[in-house]
C-alpha cells in the first residue's frame, strides 16, 4: 500500500489485506470492504469489483470457504489460509516498510514465541492450552491494530 497515491491498491496488497480481515473473523462481503478501508487506513476504499473476484479466487484456492447465510455469503479463512494469512503477516511486520533494524529482534521474539507455545502445548492441560491461545490471539490482534493506527 506504501507509496499508492491514486487511492488504488495493487492486487498483492490487496490479496494480503483480505487475508488479514478475514484473521479478524468471517464475514459478508461488505462487511469486509469495511474493514480493508480500516486496514488501509482510509488510503483505498474497496470495490465490489475487486473485493468479491477475489474471494472467489481464494476459495477456488482452498484459502477461504464461503457459505450462504441469511441470504449473503459470508467467508472464512480455511486452516491452510489462516496459516498463509499468519505467515504474510509476520514476514510483514518483520520486513518493515524499509526494512528496519528491530526487523531481526521481532523474527527473534516470534521464535521465542513459538517455542514457548510448543511447550505449553506439550506439558499443560488443556486449561493452560486454552489460556496460552487466547494470549497469542490478543498478542496477533494488537499487532494488527498497531497496523491499522498507522
Amino acid at each position: 500500500m506504501h507509496g499508492e497515491h491514486s487511492g488504488r491498491a495493487r492486487r498483492g496488497d490487496v490479496r494480503a489485506l483480505v487475508l488479514a480481515a478475514l484473521l479478524q473473523g468471517g464475514g459478508h462481503g461488505y462487511e469486509l470492504m469495511r474493514r480493508l478501508e480500516q486496514l488501509a487506513g482510509g488510503r483505498w476504499r474497496p470495490s465490489p469489483g475487486s473485493v468479491y473476484p477475489l474471494l472467489q479466487l481464494l476459495e477456488d484456492e482452498g484459502l477461504v470457504s464461503g457459505r450462504d447465510e441469511e441470504g449473503r455469503r459470508v467467508y472464512e479463512l480455511t486452516e491452510q489460509g489462516r496459516a498463509q494469512a499468519d505467515e504474510t503477516r509476520l514476514a510483514d511486520l518483520a520486513r518493515g516498510p524499509s526494512a528496519a533494524p528491530g526487523h531481526h529482534e521481532l523474527r527473534a521474539e516470534v521464535e521465542r514465541l513459538h517455542v514457548a507455545a510448543r511447550q505449553v502445548a506439550a506439558a499443560g492441560g488443556a486449561v493452560e492450552v486454552d489460556q496460552a491461545a487466547a494470549i497469542v490471539r490478543g498478542a496477533r490482534q494488537a499487532l494488527y491494530r498497531l497496523l491499522a493506527d498507522q
